[in-house]
Formats: structure tokens, C-alpha cells, sequence
């Protein structure tokens, strides 16, 4: 399964609701969100800094954290940036991969 890192922004409306139920109330919507899809948390950190919340889960596809995404959106609560991530093992692939590249004035 695909593996994602979100980065969570809440807007002032989003705050408030974090005021109201906390964090922890907050990280078990959130898994309930990414199970729905069929999907996994595997970690979910609030943060101080130009973002307020990441976390880590698999979805099925990139529709599934498409899905997500939209429905957050849609709340206005929050923006989330999904970020594909790869293992290890996904990279060696990659560098094993042949591809056709050309520089730029090249």
C-alpha cells in the first residue's frame, strides 16, 4: 500500500474545534478518516512551526489520499499536503530504472 506523509494546516475555524476536543479526540477522527478509505495511521504528531499536524498512514491508491485531501478541504478546518513517500527498497528500484533525461542546453 501506497505510504503518505501529511502535513496538516488548521484554520482559525480548526483551531477552535483542536480547542474544543483536543488532541487526542482529533488524531482518533483522523484514523477513523484514513480507515474509511481503507487505509492505516501509523503516526500523527502535532507540531509548533508553518505546520500544525503530520501524519503518517498507507491508503489503497492515490485516489483513496485524493479522497482525504478533498474532504478536508471541503471542512475548511484544514488544508493537507499529501506527500507520497518510498522505502529504501523503492529507491534502489528507481536508481535501477533506465530513463531517458536530457539537461537543460544540453
Amino acid at each position: 500500500m501506497p505510504r503518505y506523509l501529511w502535513q496538516v494546516t488548521y484554520s482559525p475555524e480548526g483551531a477552535k474545534g483542536l480547542l474544543s476536543e483536543g488532541g487526542t479526540a482529533r488524531r482518533d477522527a483522523i484514523t477513523q478518516m484514513v480507515e474509511s478509505v481503507g487505509g492505516t495511521v501509523e503516526s500523527c504528531y502535532f507540531a509548533l512551526g508553518g505546520r500544525d499536524l503530520f501524519v503518517i498512514g498507507d491508503v489503497p491508491d492515490d485516489v483513496a489520499a485524493a479522497a482525504l485531501g478533498i474532504r478536508t478541504a471541503a471542512s475548511g478546518a484544514a488544508r493537507s499536503e499529501s506527500v507520497a513517500l518510498l522505502t529504501p527498497e523503492q529507491v534502489d528500484d528507481a536508481v535501477r530504472r533506465d530513463a531517458e533525461y536530457r539537461a537543460p542546453g544540453s
